[in-house]
């Protein structure tokens, strides 16, 4: 039976313990310690007080473990550009560093609490100290990828009424181009090695600002960060989440998903611009005291990728399911991955061949998980659980989540927060992702999901990737179509017999009704800059939408 997935919304979760104790547990309630899913969802607690700040109530209290011995002598944070280039901080550098960026936020730039600051910035260091920094002056950090365009950024600006921009060379001429037009703007950061007529230059500014710096005591409940979603339609949604959404929502991650201790390394490879990067480039990993390791790509090449799982102490680490399938087409019999002992996936739903591939190169399961921007973990298949390919898992235990009134209410039905995604739930109660609502195929009758068919596509040797829509039909209405990137050993088979092979091929491997009727060979499949298949812009080619 076809359910749409919820998830319960909390105003408030209220359990026994204090911050201090709860800090504790971090340390020592490893997933290990629970025996079964079951009893971690019944062990699991969390109180919300009042006033809650992860730099104060997270990260100076690691700081204070650091130096009282009382923690394993990684790093807080590395981050490794490719060129030879390494930074390494302590919990105590990134606090005195992060107190001096806010500092700067505060008498440089006269922000105050509340005030809304927009970051474009790649993986580099200072996106990392401006998270803290904002955490640390009550300011709500906007991010952005580096990817923007000008128009973009102005509607962002003009959105969000942001006071403050940080961003680079690249894209500081973009922002000029467009300041005039924002008049709450009033002040510009740029990470440069040059100066900049009307920016002040931070690494110039870091020289010479003050590490002494008291943290705001910010409540639970107050905005600390707003994301940007696309929608199926319209411009994009401002999602704001509170402190205690990620400071605290985010310890089932870190806990269960990505079963991080102390002296772990965690590498996450998600855009900065992204909400996947706050779950586990910031807030999971340092939830739990573990190292958040960064490694400056411009762009995913699967062969530095897998080099540097191969060289560094990464035991942890996470990707698109887009990553997983570059990497495993690659030969990878000659790199060792020696501390690599978890791996996880999100962003959206990951072949089980490709789970499978992975296993046979590497020894290790894919563990999926299941969110959205608007939320923390929804589902996950939670370290220690029977994994079955293809299923997101079993439901978190809990989570907050804070959005704009007029559009969460439109998705909310009573306690229940509608996330707009199809699923099932099945006899062991494992969640299975079936579409987005408007992904649904419909055709004669039956409601067809694109991730099934392309599982099956992709299992054929021929399919390197796939992207699944509905195509009209004047006798069905609608049609499955499948849009297929050929592995370049079959890019100069014959092509209209190759469509044969591959329909019979998903007609063996699922229901036959959901075989591609239409099948289109492409060079490349349409991507956001996190990697996700844009399907909306293929079902607007297929149905002549402008």
């Amino acid at each position: 039976m076809e359910v749409l997935l919820r998830a319960k919304c909390f105003q408030r979760l209220a359990i026994p313990g204090s911050m201090r104790a709860l800090h504790k547990d971090y340390r020592t309630a490893t997933p290990q310690n629970f025996s079964s899913y079951e009893s971690m969802k019944q062990d699991f607690k969390l109180e919300i007080p009042e006033y809650f700040n992860f730099a104060k109530d997270v990260l100076d209290q690691w700081t204070n473990m650091e130096k009282a011995g009382k923690k394993p002598s990684n790093p807080a944070f590395w981050w490794i550009n490719g060129n030879g280039e390494e930074v390494r901080w302590s919990f105590e550098e990134l606090g005195s560093l992060s107190r001096k960026f806010a500092n700067i936020l505060t008498d440089a730039c006269a922000l105050q609490r509340g005030d809304r600051v927009i970051v474009i910035l790649p993986r580099i260091p200072e996106w990392w100290l401006a998270n803290v920094a904002c955490l640390r002056t009550g300011t709500v950090l906007i991010p952005g990828t580096t990817q923007l365009t000008e128009k973009d950024i102005l509607y962002r600006l003009q959105s969000s009424k942001a006071k403050c921009i940080i961003t680079n060379d690249v894209l500081a001429p973009a922002v000029d181009a467009i300041a005039p037009k924002c008049e709450n703007l009033h002040s510009k950061l740029i990470v440069s090695q040059n100066s900049r007529e009307g920016w002040g230059n931070l690494k110039e500014m870091m020289k010479h600002a003050s590490d002494n710096h008291t943290c705001v005591k910010t409540k639970h409940n107050e905005i600390m960060a707003i994301f940007f979603t696309s929608g199926t339609t319209g411009s994009p949604k401002m999602t704001g989440h509170t402190h205690s959404s990620f400071g605290l929502g985010l310890s089932i991650n870190g806990r269960f998903w990505l079963d991080l201790i102390p002296s772990d390394v965690m590498w996450n490879t998600s855009d900065t611009g992204w909400a996947k990067s706050a779950w586990s480039s910031v807030f999971s990993p340092w939830i739990q005291g573990a190292c958040v390791f960064s490694h400056y790509l411009p762009h995913f090449e699967p062969t530095s990728i897998l080099q540097t799982l191969s060289k560094f102490p990464i035991t942890v680490f996470c990707s698109a399911p887009t990553a997983y399938r570059m990497l495993v087409q690659n030969d990878m019999t000659g790199y060792k991955f020696k501390s690599l002992k978890h791996c996880v996936s999100a962003g959206e739903p990951i072949n089980p061949e490709v789970t499978e591939q992975w296993r046979n190169k590497t020894g290790l399961d894919i563990y999926e998980g299941y969110g959205q921007t608007e939320t923390v973990l929804i589902c996950g298949n939670f370290k220690g659980m029977k994994i079955k390919p293809g299923s997101m898992g079993k439901p978190s235990p809990a989570f907050d989540v804070k959005d704009d009134p007029s559009k969460t209410d439109s998705t909310l039905r009573g306690n229940f927060y509608v996330t707009g995604d199809r699923g099932y739930m099945d006899k062991d109660g494992y969640f299975w992702f079936v579409a987005r609502s408007d992904d649904i195929i419909l055709s004669s009758g039956y409601r067809i999901g694109p991730f099934e068919v392309e599982s099956a596509l992709i299992e054929h040797p021929s399919v390197a990737e796939s992207a699944v829509v509905s195509s009209p039909d004047p006798i069905r209405g609608e049609v499955v179509k499948a849009f297929i990137v050929l592995n370049p050993d079959y890019e100069s088979h014959d092509q209209e017999q190759l469509k044969k092979e591959i329909q019979e091929h998903v007609k063996k491997t699922t229901a036959p009704y959901k075989y591609p009727r239409k099948v289109e060979f492409i060079p490349e499949l349409p991507k956001t800059v996190s990697g996700k298949i844009k399907r909306n812009e293929l079902r607007k080619k297929e149905w002549k939408i402008v």
